[in-house]
């Protein structure tokens, strides 16, 4: 195929030469309708694309096939067999690819460090999780992606298991071993998942961690918005091999899935399949040194420890995104949340995650010597005012051995069971109803059919009086839970 084709990006110069006009949703007809008020903010062009994508775009029937052109081109510019465009980000694309390995009543091994869009995925499709227990530096406070031999014990115990599921990279660029745990699961005979939405760059450069196609993983999902060039919400999911029907995944895909597809999400993700095949290499690798020099001038800021060779090794990570810096602010007597907040008040400089020791900037193809040097400024002058700050709140910390709770039920059956709220002080023992979960990076302490113990909720309660946001639970406050009646 001709990699410098952009199909979509070419139907909507078509579109706008034939001068097309439809009696047709959206009702804003191309911006005509849209208030002035929004269109001086928002500008006109957003609206001028935004287009019904079959009976618009292309004809009722798609006969021009600008989309499965578009994907097309995707599966081939990363070495998959085949790709699918999604407008409702990987949160839809993950549930797709579990429904369609493990969906009905099967089980799943399912890394227990995975996004709520899983455990979500959990919930809708009745699929029981086999958790695979991350390994965890209990110093840091910090989960690794699990081993493969971890893979392979919790197959021992749950040969049942339709597959595996794993998340890499890890939300903090730690990767996992990939192409050792999708031989573990492929001498078994079973489809590996990897929720890769934080690498969507990775086929792109060889400095990078493995690919997860390259590594032999089944099914990847990947968020274009998070490391590429698309609108919020862009995402494809890839298949290889035969271990997933492909139509099976399609078909739960097409479940799950929007009928109104942003036209907008389309065409960028198209476009930016186009910029990586031919200027991805060096675009990748001036961010990639960049990023290497970033590090090392952030190092020399007192009491600020940019994580890299601790992420690393037998007992910890396989691989690293070193896009992904992620700082350690615990030697300032600061917390995270605090960093964050003074950068965002301060110095207009956001970071992509926080907690109660580190914050993380994610660095990208798109960022240079000046931006660079703009969150360095910002590290500076919060390292200057760190000396006026009250004292981080203190959060109970779990250990390792409590943190992971015992799942007692289906996360669908306690999720949509009888359920009632009762105080914190009184959830112990119980049986949540509902996620919990710090956010960012999205990994919940607690998923419904878990038994709630005074350690993760003590840990929840002081995380939130330290600045620890929680928007999933009912009372985000924890003063209340809500439990299996």
């Amino acid at each position: 195929m001709d990699q410098s084709d952009a199909p979509l990006l070419d139907a909507l110069v078509e579109y706008r030469k034939a001068n097309r006009y439809g009696f047709t949703p959206p009702g804003h007809r191309q911006g005509r309708g849209t208030d002035d008020r929004v269109l001086s903010v928002l500008g006109r062009e957003p609206f001028h694309d935004d287009l019904l994508a079959n009976g618009g775009l292309d004809d009722r029937l798609s006969s021009n096939g600008y989309l499965k052109r578009a994907e097309d081109l995707m599966a081939e510019a990363v070495d998959a067999e085949v790709a699918w465009f999604s407008t409702c980000g990987s949160s839809l694309s993950v549930k797709a690819a579990m429904m369609a390995v493990a969906g009905g009543d099967g089980g799943l091994l399912v890394s227990r460090d995975s996004h709520k869009s899983i455990v979500a995925g959990l919930i809708f499709s009745g699929v029981q999780p086999r958790w695979v227990t991350p390994r965890w530096d209990a110093d840091r406070h910090i989960s690794h992606p699990p081993s493969p031999d971890d893979v392979d014990e919790a197959f021992e115990r749950n040969p049942d298991a339709a597959g595996a599921l794993i998340v890499s990279p890890s939300p903090y660029g730690t990767c996992a071993d990939l192409e050792e745990i999708a031989a573990v699961c492929h001498d078994r005979g079973k489809p590996l998942i990897v929720d890769e939405a934080w690498g969507a760059h990775l086929p792109f450069h060889a400095d990078l961690p493995t690919w997860a196609m390259d590594a032999g993983a089944d099914v990847c999902v990947v968020s274009v918005h998070k490391m590429g060039a698309g609108f919020e919400q862009g995402s494809v999911f890839h298949l290889q091999g035969d271990l997933v029907d492909q139509d099976r995944l399609s078909a739960c895909a097409d479940l799950l899935q929007t009928t109104s597809p942003s036209v907008l999400m389309y065409a960028a993700m198209d476009g930016w399949r186009r910029q990586m095949v031919q200027h991805g290499h060096e675009l990748l690798g001036s961010a990639i040194d960049l990023a290497n020099r970033l590090r090392d001038e952030i190092e020399t800021i007192p009491d600020l420890e940019v994580l890299d060779d601790e992420l690393i090794g037998v007992q910890a990570s396989h691989d690293l995104d070193c896009l992904q810096v992620l700082m350690d602010v615990s030697a300032t007597g600061t917390s995270g949340y605090q960093a964050a907040d003074w950068l965002r008040e301060h110095k207009q400089v956001d970071v992509g995650m926080a907690d109660h020791r580190r914050i993380l900037a994610t660095m990208s193809f798109a960022d240079d010597r000046s931006t660079a040097e703009r969150l360095l400024d910002a590290l500076r002058g919060w390292r200057d005012a760190v000396d006026d700050f009250d004292p981080a709140p203190q959060i109970r910390l779990p250990a390792p051995e409590e943190i992971e709770l015992e799942t007692v039920q289906l996360p669908r059956d306690a999720f949509f069971g009888p359920v009632e709220m009762v105080p914190a002080e009184q959830a112990c023992g119980r049986i949540a109803a509902e996620q919990i979960t710090p956010y960012p990076p999205g990994i919940p302490a607690v998923v419904p059919g878990e038994r709630l113990s005074d350690a993760v909720i003590d840990y929840l309660r002081t995380g939130v009086a330290a600045g620890m946001n929680l928007p999933d639970p009912a009372d985000p406050s924890l003063g209340q839970i809500r439990v299996v009646a």
